[in-house]
């Protein structure tokens, strides 16, 4: 037996066992019996040559071999799903439908900020598109681990450098490049030597060199959950903070945004997706809607 003999039944039986870390779990959410997933789950096992679930008392929990399994079949799954309106789209005489749902991850501030007027003329020009959003936290696999996964099928992600700098299996586009800038509260006579606030978020990877040799900040003694915060608590006069561009987005007045210069670090922002979602309508169309409002720029 050969991978390419698993069954749609059996890729879902694999994402509803994931989904629900339990073969009884997922039982419950197919409507089967529990011994009917546990028998699935061998066969998929068999035919992959891999050991897919690590049962215990806990439930189960995907190996590595698992994981990987799991984002296939969702990919797969959503391609399917996604099949007989592109394929009617294809045929259609006139100008195509796009329908249907899209799965969007995107972190904080780029769904505060950048999503809302996308999705506005996403809907504006295809209203039987249906967008469902969720913010993720660009720490460990981030984003661009949810597309991976297949728990999305476009991510608005931070970006190292450019589009040409994405991870293995996903292709992109930067959106724009934002610059980062000191936050302090406003009329402080000296907000250099106030407290440095900061969150796991902050993707240092942007900014290390440039942090570096920066001899009058301080290590951050105070630290929030996100962005979000990390701006309150700067306008509530508790210290300062480094912040990228969209972070700063409607900054209250009682917060002054100060220029760092020409050698302030950046990042990028940018969409990922996988290489055949990348070819969907609605996949597609997100595109556009998002490139039509942020043109990228340095």
């Amino acid at each position: 037996m050969t991978p390419s003999e698993l069954t749609v039944r059996e890729l879902r039986v694999l994402v509803a066992v994931a989904g629900a870390g339990s073969f009884s779990g997922a039982a419950a959410g197919l409507g089967q019996t529990q011994s009917a997933v546990s028998h699935a789950v061998r066969g998929i096992e068999a035919k992959v040559g891999a050991v897919l679930f690590e049962r215990g008392r806990g439930g189960a929990r995907a190996t590595a071999a698992g994981d990987t399994a799991v984002a296939h079949a969702r990919r797969v799954l959503r391609l399917l799903d996604a099949l007989p309106a592109e394929a009617r789209a294809a045929g259609a005489g006139g100008a195509p439908t796009v329908a249907g749902p899209l799965r969007v991850a995107a972190f904080r501030s780029a769904a505060l900020h950048l999503l809302p007027s996308a999705l506005a003329r996403l809907a504006e020009r295809h209203p039987a598109v249906v967008p469902r959003v969720r913010m993720v936290r660009e720490v460990g696999a981030g984003v661009a681990g949810e597309v991976l996964a297949g728990r999305a099928d476009i991510g608005i992600a931070t970006l190292t450098h450019a589009d040409d700098d994405l991870p293995a299996g996903l292709v992109g586009g930067l959106l724009l490049r934002e610059g980062y800038s000191l936050a302090h509260p406003a009329g402080h006579h000296a907000p250099r030597t106030l407290p440095l606030i900061d969150w796991a978020e902050n993707c240092d990877s942007y900014t290390r060199d440039w942090w570096a040799a920066q001899d009058w900040l301080p290590h951050a003694t105070v630290e929030a959950q996100d962005d979000g915060a990390v701006l309150s608590l700067v306008a509530q006069g508790h210290g300062m903070a480094i912040l990228p561009d969209l972070s700063l987005t409607d900054a209250p007045p009682s917060v002054t945004v100060t220029d760092l210069g020409a050698a302030r670090p950046t990042r990028g922002v940018g969409w990922v997706t996988t290489p055949e979602l990348a070819t969907t309508g609605a996949v597609r169309a997100l595109v556009r809607a998002l490139r039509a409002q942020r043109p990228a720029r340095t």
